[in-house]
């Protein structure tokens, strides 16, 4: 038997290997940080389009393409081409995970947290895996589906806090709004969150099944669902207004309001994205928009909540509380 202390470093713990060869900066960690963030909005949105063209069931199993092919080839046709060009994507993704973990325990000092919540990316992009081999397995099943799309929610809400902690530093966390702000904020994303669920049954009982052939969909009425998606839309729009008001009048720091502001924005364009469709009938290319802006809308949400409070750099930490924090912690 071979004793521990002769197999090579790089064997036993290639990480802290590479980790005591490379320091990247910090603009590199951020990088590496909205990389993962990037691909995984990438990945939905693909994932969109080979529903969109009817690709759903281009490689009909899971994990080869075919029964007797790993990759897809030429009798597959377009379909096949598009569904195979999503799942290599997941190549691409797992490489912008991976250097997001890399860069974060070679960052010095060794970012920690960012290194755990690197680990939980990986770890959702393999869940995120073996949900979308299901919903090929399952033929395209509604429920399947909408499990896919909020497995991949679950990994863009996990990249986006990355890449918003990868920004700051790691101290401990300081308020910067009082606890009514916070409650305002936090039912804001809950009916943000209920929104993007509501979001997936309206697709799963739409006519966009993802395949050419016969699809089952939802066994719900869809303009009773859409309704009901467009109720929780302008839910999240007046929340969000409330909330920016409210941060201005408190005269909040600039960071939450600015977040709050952004995000506005997006939901005001993502609304109108949603009733253009809806008038002109689910055109493609307008519902492959809208799933864009719906990742657009939850980073915002996520990036909203995350700017409620600040980590400073762990010297710092100790430091006394701005004064723009102390008139707004007591709200």
């Amino acid at each position: 038997m071979v004793a521990v202390s002769k197999v090579p470093a790089v064997v036993r713990n290639p990480l802290a290997f590479l980790a005591a060869r490379w320091t990247p900066s910090q603009a590199t960690v951020r990088r590496a940080a909205f990389a993962a963030l990037l691909m995984s909005v990438v990945i939905v949105v693909t994932g969109g389009a080979v529903r969109l063209t009817g690709s759903g069931l281009g490689c009909e199993t899971w994990p080869k393409c075919s029964s007797d092919s790993l990759i897809a080839t030429r009798e597959m046709g377009l379909h096949g081409a598009i569904e195979f060009g999503n799942r290599m994507l997941t190549y691409v993704l797992s490489a912008a995970v991976g250097w997001a973990i890399l860069a974060a325990r070679s960052a010095k000092p060794w970012r920690h947290d960012l290194t755990r919540l690197g680990w939980a990316q990986f770890w959702a992009v393999m869940a995120n895996g073996i949900v979308g081999g299901i919903t090929v397995l399952t033929e395209l099943n509604p429920y399947t589906v909408a499990g896919h799309f909020l497995a991949a929610t679950a990994l863009l809400t996990i990249t986006a806090i990355t890449w918003h902690r990868s920004r700051e530093g790691n101290g401990a966390p300081r308020v910067l709004v009082g606890p009514r702000v916070r409650q305002l904020a936090w039912v804001m994303a809950v009916v943000a969150g209920l929104l993007i669920v509501a979001g997936t049954v309206v697709t799963g009982a739409g006519p966009h099944a993802g395949d050419s052939s016969e699809v089952p969909r939802m066994g719900v009425d869809w303009e009773t669902v859409t309704r009901l998606h467009a109720l929780l839309a302008w839910a999240v729009v007046l929340l969000t207004a409330a909330l920016w008001l409210v941060l201005r009048v408190l005269d909040a720091p600039a960071r939450p309001r600015r977040m709050t502001g952004a995000l506005m924005l997006v939901l005001l364009a993502q609304g109108g994205i949603g009733y253009v469709q809806y008038l002109t009938e689910l055109p493609e290319v307008l519902v492959g928009l809208h799933m864009l802006g719906s990742c657009l809308v939850w980073v915002g949400v996520v990036r909203v909540l995350l700017s409620l409070r600040e980590l400073p750099d762990s010297s710092a930490a100790g430091a006394a509380p701005r004064a723009d924090t102390a008139v707004t912690a007591a709200v």
